[in-house]
């Protein structure tokens, strides 16, 4: 799998899932809880016609054990694309550092940090590539 650049069709799941964030943001706003933005955003994908996990965890091997424990998803979407939801007033550099590592150990290629606590969804969008 090429870790260095998403493929078409998670490009195309990536531009459902900006369109979702502003649908969503534009229809409810700022200030509501991180969960409500999630089933939300659950409901919007699915209507485009993808399937989405909500909380998943994703195993994790370390020098050959494997746990369930500590990665968990807040959306996967065609178990291809990683989203991270927040409703907070400052995202915080841990989480961006949390989403790359999530795209490291499931070996996926694309993911988003959604900040819906903002006045402007743009400004509360990040992409992530593998590399």
């Amino acid at each position: 799998m090429n870790h260095t650049k998403p493929t078409d069709f998670e490009e195309q799941i990536g531009t459902v899932v900006v369109h979702a964030a502003f649908t969503v943001h534009k229809d409810l706003g700022p200030g509501l809880l991180e969960r409500i933005y999630e089933v939300c955003m659950e409901h919007e994908l699915k209507k485009a016609g993808f399937e989405v996990k909500r909380q998943v965890n994703i195993p994790i091997s370390y020098d050959g054990i494997w746990f369930d424990e500590g990665l968990r998803l807040d959306l996967l979407v065609n178990d291809r694309v990683i989203v991270e939801l927040k409703a907070v007033d400052v995202v915080n550099p841990v989480w961006e550092a949390q989403i790359i590592s999530h795209l490291k150990l499931s070996k996926l290629n694309l993911g988003y940090l959604i900040n819906f606590n903002v006045p402007i969804i743009k400004k509360g969008i990040r992409r992530f590539v593998n590399t």
